[in-house]
């Protein structure tokens, strides 16, 4: 009998709810988009309640188009964007505020101060990361400061914290489990990677008080069960990651040295560093990819704030196109962006570069211009941004990268994977079900319960749909990617990071 695995897949720009089989294979699908807030130049905020509703609806959706129950689940696993935060009521559930999202930089001059003062270097040892508004705990500290009453009620233990896994968690077990798992703890700057623990000196550091914080369980493991009034039973929780390490461990990266690129809202690029915490001077991110059985599987991380949003850009804000798989033909037809270069800094730049100020902006615009080349331009930042991320995983000393797997909703753009493999100059393979990041939570899930026996299992399910090989000459790859090296120089408001 075929068992069944419901990934609740909730990201920056939609929710989703997909089914996989034993096997992998996605059965069915439902999604729905989520409204962006903007209530203040930088900041970005998400309805936490239009998040659970969504989730609801996805998920009901999902197992009424493909024609199943409740009880014919094996478990669930979460997947989420990270970093964002929410506050709530322990009393009601109810959230404080608006949830603050990952690409918010409100808290940007508080991490400008806390540098200043010296406190990164400790925070980086401690937590692999850097002192930068993407991350949760100036976000936190930001709730309760600004929302009336909210550190004094904290300090009572009458608020909880989390990040979208653990509010989602806590909604669907009516507040029976406050829990999150290792990924999503690495990336709260609250977190000690090295302990596996909440760091009390952290906790002084951004004034949090310990009470609102959920326990830290492995990313496979028993989050509690479903309320029997979600899906009509009770489900057995099984899988959680923030949707990066979900990602990758869809890709099925478990050995040292495999890296895979997720092209979403943003775009993240991750290498397995095995057992080994690799502190990079090149300003990436090291992180923990994975945690089963109480081992904690590192890894290191280039974030970039703006992939796919690009796209969502220039359709909803410029209007130069209706839908994203437009751009395809668009760049097929244009052929090259013809000297047209876009950074797309709307909420600075992320790594190698964390300047939280720089903004986005176009340059080379001729008199010929025209959507074609600006589309292009576009699509190629996101190639261009992947090459920053190598160049300064190379400079931290890792192995040159043979092989890149991709995921991810660019990806489909055949144009953008070839673009991809020429910019950065080696193969580039996506894999036959791109949807990696639901899959990785639905692979956490499945090894709790016994779908899949081990990580060689879940191995042996990935599949290469295309391999795309650089065919782009040296010297024009050379030569395109100093013209974007030099377009990030003029909207960078501090100078770059040494190449």
């Amino acid at each position: 009998m075929t068992r069944y695995l419901l990934s609740i897949d909730q990201g920056t720009t939609s929710t989703r709810a997909i089914v996989f089989d034993e096997l992998g294979n996605k059965r069915s699908m439902a999604q729905v988009e989520l409204q962006q807030h903007f209530p203040a130049d930088g900041w970005v905020e998400h309805d936490a309640m239009d998040i659970w509703w969504a989730t609801e609806t996805v998920c009901r959706d999902v197992l009424r188009r493909v024609g199943l129950h409740a009880r014919d689940l094996a478990a669930i696993g979460i997947t989420n964007q990270r970093e964002t935060t929410v506050l709530w009521d322990r009393s009601n559930g109810m959230p404080l505020h608006k949830a603050i999202v990952w690409q918010d930089r409100r808290t940007g001059e508080t991490c400008a101060q806390l540098k200043a003062a010296g406190h990164e270097p400790m925070v980086q040892a401690k937590t692999g990361l850097l002192l930068d508004p993407y991350f949760s705990a100036t976000k936190l500290a930001w709730l309760l400061d600004n929302v009336p009453n909210a550190r004094e009620r904290a300090e009572r233990g009458e608020l909880a914290f989390g990040t979208i896994d653990s509010w989602l968690l806590w909604r669907l077990t009516h507040g029976r489990q406050h829990a999150t798992d290792a990924t999503n703890a690495s990336r709260t700057l609250l977190f000690n990677i090295h302990t596996q623990q909440w760091d009390d000196e952290l906790l002084t550091l951004f004034r949090i008080p310990r009470s609102v914080l959920p326990v830290v369980k492995d990313s496979s493991d028993d989050f509690g069960i479903s309320a029997p009034d979600f899906l009509g039973a009770s489900v057995p929780i099984c899988g959680m990651a923030g949707d990066q390490q979900a990602a990758l461990i869809g890709q099925a990266c478990f050995q040292p040295g495999m890296v895979k690129s997720t092209y979403g809202t943003g775009c993240f690029m991750v290498l397995n560093t095995g057992s080994t915490v690799v502190q990079s001077s090149n300003r990436l991110l090291s992180t923990v990819a994975y945690r089963l059985n109480g081992q904690p599987t590192y890894a290191v991380e280039g974030s970039i704030f703006v992939a796919g949003a690009t796209i969502q850009w220039l359709r909803d804000g410029l209007k130069l196109i209706g839908s994203a798989s437009e751009t395809q033909a668009i760049a097929e037809a244009t052929g090259d962006s013809r000297g047209v270069y876009m950074v797309p800094a709307f909420t600075g730049l992320g790594a190698p570069y964390w300047d939280p100020r720089a903004r986005g902006a176009i340059f080379g615009l001729t008199r010929d211009t025209g959507i074609g080349e600006i589309v292009t331009a576009g699509l190629q930042s996101v190639c261009f941004q992947t090459r920053d991320l190598m160049e300064a995983m190379t400079r931290d000393g890792g192995d040159p990268v043979i092989t890149l797997r991709i995921d991810g909703g660019m990806v489909v753009n055949n144009w953008v994977a070839q673009s991809l493999a020429d910019i950065i100059g080696v193969p580039v393979d996506r894999p036959t079900v791109t949807e990696t990041t639901a899959l990785g939570a639905a692979f956490l899930a499945g090894l709790r319960v016994g779908v899949f026996a081990s990580l060689d299992d879940i191995t042996a399910l990935w599949h290469c749909d295309r391999r795309f090989a650089p065919t782009m000459p040296a010297d024009k790859r050379t030569s395109l990617y100093a013209g974007w090296l030099d377009a990030v120089r003029r909207v960078a408001s501090q100078p770059p990071a040494a190449e």
